[in-house]
């Protein structure tokens, strides 16, 4: 008898399966109280969307999603177990978790798995008798449990958990997926992480309101794909539509960092693929027009490292890329160059100062400025020397040498005949 009552007071709670973990907290652990009025947005966030109309009784989850937690804490003024239950995932601190769990019925794992992943408690809940979204979500709290000291433990707690959402939510199958590719990632098994990517991808095509979850599982393919370029050079190639395909699901607002990295590593990629024919060189201007879009967001005082990297890509491509003001773009690069080399000091540093003075010297020989360049290419071939490094070291002393060549041209010319 006690099972039943409880069933069904579950039921008139709330209805399942609920829209639970695919989007990041808060949001993504509220539940959505049962009613006519609530079932769209239940419809429309299991898919992965955003409602079109958030109705009056979510505007708890609508002022969740915009950040707004002291909003959403107002909108939740009742006393029957769903209102009380949200309340304790935007502040456990304001409900007692002992006899909300009394009143919950089938979603009162719901509760340590929401302490869990605010760190309340250390241990997250046995799987017990849940099935469906709710196993989902207490697996993965069990997953995220043993990621640090059992990776393979963690990647099959996590298969499990997918197996629980397939048939309720493809959007938090695809979202457990793509963690699990995280946690092969992590484990040097980038074969593996970039295959899960793709299937998490596939799961996720339609779900409209994770853009942001869509656009980093793209930026990570792309990355690994990146990574074993230099094994298969092919891959570069094919690295490339994730990175569009990132920047077409988020604007600069969305996610700042994660916009800006797409733009930083497709000019890279841009930048690190062959010149095969004419047209080739038309990425060039296209990566330089990212790297300036990343440096709106990386700036030297919050992100001296992204800054300093985007800065040297930026000059090297202004430096290689054709064009009618080819002096104004050297100008300029010379002037990057010496701003990253505020940031590369000697000691510290050495063969990162090494090459932006190579780079920097070459681009002031191709503006005859030569007394300048020289010293800027002495200075790198000492540091090159000084660390063994025997082939920049040559292709420096190449360039000397041509700027010694041109140097006598020049006086050859300038001299009366």
């Amino acid at each position: 008898m006690t099972d039943t009552v409880i069933a069904e007071t579950s039921a008139q709670l709330a209805v399942r399966p609920q829209p639970l973990g695919a989007f990041a907290l808060p949001l993504g652990y509220l539940l959505i109280p049962a009613g006519d009025d609530t079932e769209p947005a239940r419809a429309a966030l299991l898919a992965g969307c955003l409602p079109e109309v958030w109705p009056a009784r979510l505007d708890a989850h609508r002022h969740a999603l915009a950040g707004d937690r002291g909003s959403a804490l107002a909108a939740l003024d009742g006393t029957d177990p769903v209102t009380r239950y949200n309340r304790f995932v935007l502040d456990p601190d304001l409900e007692d978790i002992g006899s909300l769990r009394s009143v919950l019925g089938e979603f009162a794992p719901l509760l340590d798995v929401v302490a869990f992943a605010l760190g309340r408690i250390d241990e997250p809940p046995e799987l017990g008798g849940a099935d469906g979204e709710l196993a989902a979500v207490v697996l993965a709290a069990r997953a995220s449990h043993l990621i640090a000291h059992d990776p393979a433990a963690a990647i099959a707690t996590l298969d499990a958990a997918v197996d629980c959402a397939r048939t309720v939510s493809r959007p938090l199958a695809g979202v457990l997926i793509g963690a699990s590719a995280s946690v092969c990632l992590a484990a040097d098994d980038p074969g593996e992480a970039h295959e899960r990517m793709e299937k998490a991808l596939r799961l996720l095509d339609d779900a409209d309101g994770l853009r942001v979850e869509r656009a980093e599982l793209h930026l990570n393919a792309a990355g690994v794909m990146h990574d074993q370029a230099q094994h298969n050079p092919g891959l570069i190639v094919a690295a490339v539509p994730h990175y569009h395909s990132a920047l077409q699901l988020i604007r600069r607002e969305d996610a700042p960092l994660l916009w800006a990295a797409a733009h930083a590593d497709l000019a890279a990629a841009y930048l690190t693929m062959p010149m095969v024919e004419a047209s080739s060189q038309l990425r060039l201007g296209v990566a330089a027009q990212s790297l300036r879009s990343a440096l709106t967001v990386y700036t030297r005082e919050d992100h001296p490292e992204h800054w300093a990297s985007v800065q040297l890509n930026l000059a090297n491509s202004l430096v290689y890329t054709p064009s009618k003001h080819q002096a104004d773009n050297l100008v300029e690069a010379v002037e990057l160059y010496e701003a990253v080399l505020d940031a590369r000091d000697r000691h510290t540093d050495p063969l990162g100062r090494a090459r932006v003075l190579a780079n920097q010297g070459n681009a002031l020989a191709h503006l005859g400025i030569f007394t300048e360049a020289r010293a800027k290419l002495y200075e790198a071939r000492s540091l090159f020397e000084e660390l063994g490094d025997e082939v920049s070291m040559r292709a420096v002393r190449g360039i000397l040498d041509e700027v010694a060549r041109q140097i006598t041209l020049n006086r050859t010319e300038a001299a009366p005949r």
